[in-house]
């Protein structure tokens, strides 16, 4: 079978305004992409990223992600299904805001105008989207329902509130992502980002840590894509071992470690400088020393310290001291930027002898250096060997010299456990999601705070909680969202 092809008039133009409207025209009165889906038989969900109605119009972004999805959607429906391919506005958040601010508007009149626009560039696409289920995230239609999720994990536990170190954007002041950090600045707007302790709103996604990595076994991805999700997830085995305070019935510093079978090698521990327990920790004398390193260290971003980018290693003694539960040895308890309260416990134990930067640390501040893994020849006797890997066999590591590194993560942890100083763990790299409400422009988190019953959820049924329209919706430098300075709003009666 073959299909000829008309021969084109030499003098006929093409004009694809015309020939594009005609189309259109016609899927309009065809309702060509209006897809019945209670009748649908073979119904097919086509589902595009919302653009961010952030700007005066579509960029060649845009239009490029959704047509290879439209081409898609096409295909699908060539295969008889019955394709829905809806569109919406993502038109919540710091970008809509950010352009708001930029121009001089207001978002909630600004916005709808951009919507429009991008509505009218998007119909003239001839994208095949079924335009009657056209939805913006701005609507309170729609955000009743972001609100109704948020209130069934904060009854489940899954939503909760803490004080927590994060990346601060003074100029577009909100908090910011890791990913949203670059080389310590803003990805937005290029300032240097420095940290804060405020208090956030978290989802506790890590509780189900272990099941999204079990998942990755069988989803339909490729294997690289895979394993960069295990490495996000991070799973590791450990111990989290505690160290005892010298002369104090302070509580312990609690440590968590892959390595336990190094713990004769810790000669000193480190905590992260916005540790909880470094004020009750830090004597008098040491006092001024330590206070102004955590401020110096508040103005680093999270991302660079979690790089290790400074060369230099930093710290200040605290002016304490712990016992190693092993050795029963005085060991000295730092700060230091490169200590992380976002990964473990916030605290590490210090083994110079086979961590590179536990290592440098050592050699500025002249702590001891013990190597209690040596390679199995015994030949190399540098305090950073291949033992840092894990390989070899324990030395100066008492009744347990001679055990291989790798047999005696278990045995130490054991020995540890019946001493009550410690207890097997599994740790991930992936934490808790924070959702910050820093800024105006986005759903009001429908919580009530009560000085007599606590955190209350509002009333389902009195769902959407409208965001209200305020002049002075710029953010500040305090970190508190706008809304906080609108009484009239926010006082509402108990639910309870």
């Amino acid at each position: 079978m073959s299909i000829s092809h008309p021969v084109p008039d030499e003098g006929a133009s093409y004009d694809p305004i015309a020939i594009e409207l005609k189309w259109q025209r016609r899927w309009q009165e065809r309702r060509t992409n209006e897809p019945d889906l209670k009748a649908a038989t073979s119904p097919f969900y086509q589902l595009m990223m919302f653009p961010y109605p952030s700007a005066e119009g579509l960029h060649v972004g845009n239009v490029f992600a959704f047509t290879g999805a439209d081409i898609h959607g096409r295909f699908q429906r060539l295969q008889g299904n019955s394709v829905f391919e809806p569109m919406g506005f993502d038109a919540f958040g710091i970008h809509s805001e950010n352009y708001a601010l930029k121009v001089g508007g207001h978002p909630m009149r600004l916005i709808p105008q951009n919507i429009e626009n991008f509505r009218r560039q998007l119909r003239r696409v001839g994208l095949m989207v079924d335009w009657k289920h056209e939805l913006s995230t701005t609507d309170p239609r729609y955000y009743k329902w972001t609100q109704w999720i948020f209130l069934q994990l904060f009854k489940q536990g899954l939503a909760y509130k803490k004080k927590a170190a994060v990346n601060w954007c003074p100029n577009d002041r909100t908090v910011l992502a890791n990913e949203q950090v670059e080389n310590g600045l803003c990805e937005r707007c290029g300032a240097r980002v420095e940290q804060r302790l405020l208090e956030q709103w978290f989802f506790r996604i890590t509780d189900y840590a272990e099941r999204l990595l079990h998942n990755l076994e069988w989803i339909d991805w490729s294997e690289s894509t895979k394993s960069a999700q295990r490495n996000w997830i991070g799973r590791s085995e450990g111990a989290e071992i505690s160290f005892a305070i010298v002369g104090s019935d302070a509580l312990p510093v609690v440590v968590f470690t892959t390595r336990p079978d190094t713990i004769f090698g810790a000669t000193y521990l480190v905590l992260a400088p916005e540790h909880p327990q470094v004020a009750a920790l830090t004597t008098a004398e040491q006092r001024p020393e330590v206070e102004a390193y955590r401020e110096r260290t508040a103005k680093q971003d999270v991302v660079s310290r979690k790089m290790g980018e400074s060369a230099e290693k930093t710290g200040a003694f605290t002016g304490s001291y712990a016992a190693n539960p092993a050795t029963g040895e005085r060991i000295p308890i730092w700060i230091a930027d490169y200590v992380l309260m976002e990964y473990g416990t916030g605290a590490i134990m210090a083994v110079p002898g086979h961590d590179e930067r536990d290592f440098a640390f050592a050699q500025t501040y002249e702590l001891p250096i013990i190597r209690v893994v040596a390679p199995d020849d015994a030949t190399v006797n540098e305090p950073l060997a291949e033992a840092y890997t894990g390989a070899g066999r324990l030395v100066s590591s008492g009744m347990f010299d001679g055990v291989p590194a790798t047999e005696a993560k278990a045995r130490i942890t054991e020995w540890l456990v019946g001493l009550a100083a410690a207890k097997p763990v599994v740790n991930f790299r992936l934490h808790d999601w924070t959702i910050s409400r820093q800024r105006y422009w986005g759903p009001p988190i429908p919580i009530i705070y009560c000085d007599d019953c606590g955190a209350q959820p509002v009333p389902e049924d009195q769902l959407p909680v409208i965001l209200p329209e305020i002049e002075d919706f710029r953010p500040d430098d305090t970190g508190i969202s706008p809304l906080a300075r609108h009484e009239e709003w926010y006082r509402v009666p108990c639910p309870k």
